[in-house]
């Protein structure tokens, strides 16, 4: 069972995720009449199913932890949060090494979706985190080096949005965020091997190896379900960000010829 239930969670997300570049490239686009409710329903008809398995995998199903006991079971939604977060910014400094290489609105706009969405998994596996530290390390907060590097990093994020958000300009936005982003991109690795370089109250990774075969199906269903959430979080922001941004660029090619302003453009077409 433990199998079967493996492959198909995955097959389920995989599928989703292609889903999710088709409808990026085919729904996403302003003025697209791509018909994209049947793919949508069922992607998330696909999220909420695996959801409650894996709620029921995590709650009921997997034994309690040797150390820990019922406590531990918050890691089947902190981890996955956590995956989706370094996998969202990782696109997103993709997008923006990509963007500084050939300017693109498209590449722009996903590097804004992946940025927040990144963002806002980040903060939830953060959150989720700090309460199941309050149990186990009888606090919420301590600057143990992985919880202190993840903030930061959120941090130099949240700068990410803002910066965004507060230069109008469409062209020197894209570019300067594309250069925040990377930076800020610096932090992930050191998140992820803080535990390995220091000495850390925060546990180092486990593997499949190291722990009950239940307890890492409970873990997989989970985190497939939550690959397909990321993927319709982005594929939703992804549509907002493009039609932003051509509402932004849309006026000088609105002007008639012998307008002022209405001189070519490279910020006058979304491509």
């Amino acid at each position: 069972m433990n199998t079967v239930l493996q492959v198909v969670s995955a097959v389920a997300a995989l599928a989703s995720v292609f889903l999710g570049f088709r409808l990026g490239a085919k729904w996403a686009p302003p003025g697209s009449r791509y018909n994209a409710k049947p793919a949508l329903i069922g992607m998330t008809a696909a999220a909420v199913l695996l959801l409650v398995i894996g709620a029921y995998l995590g709650l009921v199903w997997t034994p309690p932890e040797a150390m820990m006991g019922e406590v531990y079971r918050i890691i089947y939604v902190h981890v996955p949060a956590m995956w989706m977060a370094l996998l969202a910014l990782t696109l997103n400094f993709g997008c923006c090494i990509a963007y500084l290489m050939k300017s693109s609105w498209k590449t722009d706009a996903l590097a804004e979706a992946t940025g927040e969405v990144g963002l806002l998994f980040g903060s939830y596996g953060l959150v989720l985190g700090s309460i199941w530290g309050k149990p186990t390390w009888g606090t919420y907060w301590d600057w143990d080096p992985r919880l202190t590097a993840m903030a930061i990093m959120l941090v130099t994020y949240v700068a990410y949005m803002a910066l965004r958000g507060f230069v109008e300009d469409p062209e020197k936005r894209a570019v300067w965020s594309s250069v925040v982003g990377i930076i800020s991109y610096v932090n992930l690795p050191i998140v992820w091997f803080s535990v390995k370089w220091w000495r850390s109250l925060h546990q180092v990774q486990s593997t499949p190896k190291t722990v009950d075969p239940d307890m890492v199906l409970s873990l997989r269903v989970n985190a497939w379900a939550f690959l397909i959430v990321l993927t319709l979080f982005l594929l939703h922001r992804y549509r907002i960000a493009l039609a932003t941004r051509e509402a932004e660029v849309a006026l000088p090619d609105a002007l008639p010829p012998d307008a002022p302003g209405s001189q070519p453009n490279r910020a006058s077409e979304v491509a």
